[in-house]
């Protein structure tokens, strides 16, 4: 328990934007083979590029669970370009660091949303060099 921030473990025991979006507009899927961690995360995207919904499903440990709904937490209502943006470092930061041993595995849920958003552009014919401009 010692190595978790209480952040952390309040987000792995009552975890916030689980779950699906019916009618998506993205979904993105990571995995990592070492730890056997899996998520898919849902983005509902307006016309403005605007992020409405995100939901995540998350089969992980416990810093891959509170770092996937922390995600979700920081990007609902970004555009997809800042969305794109959010690094793995800011996720940790935000839950109060997490134990190095977890830093590969736990923080998948950044890699999932730029998935997500690569699929949006794909749908919408867009290509990813608009959101690094």
């Amino acid at each position: 328990m010692g190595m978790y921030t209480k952040e952390v473990m309040d987000l792995f025991l009552k975890p916030e934007n689980m779950g699906e979006i019916e009618d998506a507009s993205a979904i993105g899927k990571v995995g990592n083979p070492v730890c056997g961690d899996i998520m898919w995360v849902y983005l509902k995207i307006d016309e403005q590029d605007i992020i409405q919904d995100v939901k995540v499903k998350t089969f992980g440990c416990v810093a891959a669970i509170a770092t996937s709904s922390k995600t979700t937490m920081i990007i609902k209502g970004m555009t997809i370009k800042d969305a794109y943006k959010v690094t793995k470092k800011q996720v940790a930061e935000e839950l109060g660091g997490l134990p190095k041993t977890k830093m590969h595995c736990s923080n998948l849920a950044v890699d999932a949303v730029q998935r997500a958003i690569q699929d949006y552009l794909k749908k919408t014919g867009r290509s990813l060099d608009e959101l690094e401009s």
